[in-house]
């Protein structure tokens, strides 16, 4: 079973998506599960702000 070109194509574009969406997700997520794992949960403010 061959597939299309126009089946590569949204293929392609879809992976694209993809991966744009890891790489700029990664390092928030990280940030949000050790946020949400640590026990004395920082304010939000220091979070952001390592200087307030």
């Amino acid at each position: 079973m061959a597939i299309s070109d126009e089946t590569k194509d949204r293929f392609n574009a879809t992976l694209g998506v993809l991966k744009t969406v890891v790489t700029v997700g990664w390092i928030p997520f990280i940030i949000y599960i050790g946020y949400r794992n640590s026990s004395p949960q920082p304010s939000l403010i220091k979070l952001i702000t390592p200087l307030a």
